[in-house]
């Protein structure tokens, strides 16, 4: 039997404070510092035991940092001639190159071609490619 080794970013957060360290974390990798990054008082002042991030206030140097590392987050699209959902790899020579969600041959698409991926298809690709990947013994 294979064991998969987790870190910390792959399971749920325990605690608010985790949950910003997490978050500080991941925006210090990305080059992005958000000095008043903190769990917001008020929200856990209370009983609710669903806390507020709060992200508190950025200069324009960092608010553009911080937009450049989420445009590079992964982009789906679908080919609209063939209806096909594929993860954005480049632009090369005028046409973008999409890969099958989950791995597979890339193919080239006209740049007219390309339309923005519904958030819901792109989840429903991604739980398939899990649940394919489950029932093959390969997670």
């Amino acid at each position: 039997m294979e064991v998969k080794e987790t870190n910390a970013g792959d399971r749920p957060a325990r605690t608010a404070e985790e949950a910003v360290e997490r978050l500080r974390a991941a925006l210090c990798r990305v080059g992005v510092v958000l000095p008043s990054l903190r769990v917001d008082p008020l929200s856990v002042s209370r009983e609710d035991p669903y806390a507020l991030v709060d992200l508190g206030r950025c200069n324009l140097g960092v608010a553009s940092r911080l937009a450049a590392a989420l445009n590079r987050a992964c982009e789906y699209a679908v080919d609209a001639r063939t209806g096909r959902l594929g993860e954005v790899m480049g632009r090369v020579g005028g046409r973008v190159q999409l890969r099958p969600i989950g791995g597979g041959r890339e193919w080239d698409c006209p740049p007219e071609s390309v339309e923005p991926a519904p958030p819901d298809a792109v989840l429903r690709e991604r739980v398939r490619q899990l649940n394919r990947a489950s029932v093959s013994g390969v997670t």
